[in-house]
């Protein structure tokens, strides 16, 4: 759960990101999809370390 919230949040951070620099869509698109693999990395790095805690 945490992995898809990131990914949904980092494609919205990194096309916002895109639009703020001016960018076009397709800049939106290459900043969203960067910044979803960033968070869904760092999710499920999130998720693991939650997992072996509470376990």
């Amino acid at each position: 759960m945490i992995v898809i919230a990131g990914v949904l949040l980092g494609a919205l951070i990194g096309a916002v990101k895109a639009r703020k620099r001016g960018g076009n869509t397709l800049d939106m698109l290459q900043y969203g999809a960067v910044h979803a693999i960033i968070f869904g990395i760092l999710g499920l790095l999130a998720t693991i370390l939650t997992h072996r805690v509470l376990a």
